[in-house]
């Protein structure tokens, strides 16, 4: 069913969910195909057992028997895994990436019981160029943007920074905007890195940047720009009217050409106010997020230092899209999670799935090189994230300790001192009242007496 289709009433949706009109049209397109799925995959393996002639060739065996076995789990999956949060282009493209997720948690998993040798060389069966040690590129070194030495190119320290990551930085942080949808969020994830890069660059040299190449490329060009386009997509998509029609209920061929590209938008859209300082519970679901995302862009630098990968091969590409497809999923079912605990009692299962590839990539850089891993902080570095953590904790414990008791205690003094002013004035209207009808009383006996 499509996201929010439980709350048949209106009362029960929230305010930041927006309004989905439907007319409930199930083309042959939205069916779930299990027994053509079942009657194709059945032929296949048909063909290969009756038809074709196994070869000789044990490692080629190994390796092919291993890709079928992950295509019958896909193929498992895509027509019978749950269905996640969200629906378009097709529920079933969510679920073939909830099982990609689960075939990389168990190849991590493999990864992480293998030794540090034998773990590198077994990426050789993917890829026979890997298993080498490959020097890391030094970002550094000369800083200055215009070079007056280099009389022929003086802004060659720019140009030579310009690579195809800087790309990669904009369309990254665009999709991430994506998936988070706050901008305050974004800013702190995006400078928090920044200042990871500043703290590990004795471990790893590729964080070694120059201070305008941290600041001015990064923070302000690729990662702000990208922020700020993902935010105005935010914006469209929380003010575009959701209405559905099925595709032969549309007379004109525009309007089919239309909602076929619009096949491709969400269903419908969730604003997030994640509000961190509501209470407690908010704000360490918001810390715990910001850190799981930090761990997550970490892992992408020292795993393929420690697994001997170039930065531009192709399975730290797939990596990245992985995550992009999975990412966006994860926020929303976290989000649900917080925000809406009567319909989503438990944690997703993209989320969580998340959380573990996160934490098993990390296990693998601690078992892999435990010695970079190790290196100290610089002193002036370790001064900074002290400080830092005491501010933190400190402003942690006046929101939603010390500032609590403190207006605990002033609203308590307010009511005691309401209470004592009503009592006064009440004793007061009580001895005016009497003081009158005593000088009434005396009044009476006084004519009595004439």
């Amino acid at each position: 069913p499509p996201p929010g289709a439980e709350r048949d009433s209106p009362g029960l949706r929230r305010s930041t969910e927006s309004e989905v009109y439907d007319d409930g049209t199930n083309t042959f397109f939205w069916r779930a195909h299990t027994l053509t799925v079942l009657f194709i995959l059945t032929c296949a393996l048909g063909y290969v057992t009756l038809l074709e002639e196994t070869p000789q060739d044990t490692a080629y065996n190994t390796k092919r028997g291993i890709v079928a076995s992950i295509l019958v789990f896909l193929c498992f999956g895509v027509t019978q895994a749950k269905d996640g949060p969200f629906s378009r282009p097709h529920p079933a493209y969510w679920r073939f990436w909830l099982c990609v997720s689960v075939v990389y948690e168990l190849f991590l998993i493999f990864i992480l019981f293998q030794t540090v040798q034998d773990g590198r060389q077994f990426m050789k069966y993917i890829d026979p160029h890997l298993g080498v040690p490959l020097p890391e590129r030094d970002y550094g070194g000369n800083c200055l943007i215009y070079d007056p030495g280099n009389e022929t190119d003086p802004f060659h320290n720019i140009w030579d920074k310009l690579d195809g990551f800087v790309p990669a930085h904009f369309f990254g942080w665009y999709l991430k905007t994506l998936m988070i949808r706050d901008w305050w969020m974004c800013m702190i994830i995006s400078v928090m890195f920044e200042f990871l890069e500043y703290s590990l660059e004795h471990q790893l040299p590729n964080f070694s940047e120059c201070w305008w190449d941290h600041w001015i490329m990064d923070v302000i060009l690729c990662n702000g720009l990208g922020i700020y386009c993902g935010m105005k997509t935010l914006s469209w998509l929380s003010l575009k009217t959701y209405k559905w029609q099925g595709l032969w209920n549309i007379p004109t061929y525009k309007g089919k050409m239309k909602r076929i590209v619009f096949q491709f938008t969400p269903y419908s859209w969730v604003k997030f106010e994640w509000k961190p300082a509501s209470s407690l519970r908010r704000w360490l679901a918001v810390c715990g997020i910001i850190f799981v995302f930090l761990l997550a862009e970490l892992n992408t630098f020292y795993l393929k230092f420690v697994l001997w990968m170039p930065p531009e091969h192709y399975l730290v590409l797939l990596r990245l899209v992985f995550f992009v497809n999975v990412g966006g999923v994860a926020m929303r079912e976290i989000y649900d999670f917080m925000d809406d605990p009567k319909f989503h009692k438990k944690l997703g299962q993209q989320a969580w799935l998340v959380a573990a590839i996160t934490a098993t990539e990390f296990l693998i850089v601690v078992k892999y090189d435990p010695y970079t891993l190790t290196l100290s902080l610089p002193f002036y570095i370790t001064q900074c994230w002290i400080l830092g953590i005491i501010l933190v904790l400190t402003w942690t414990a006046w929101r939603f300790f010390i500032r609590d008791i403190t207006l605990r205690y002033k609203e308590i003094r307010r009511q005691k001192q309401e209470h004592k002013y009503e009592k006064d004035k009440c004793l007061s209207n009580g001895d005016g009242h009497s003081s009158i009808l005593d000088e009434q009383n005396g009044n009476k006996l006084r004519e009595r007496k004439l």
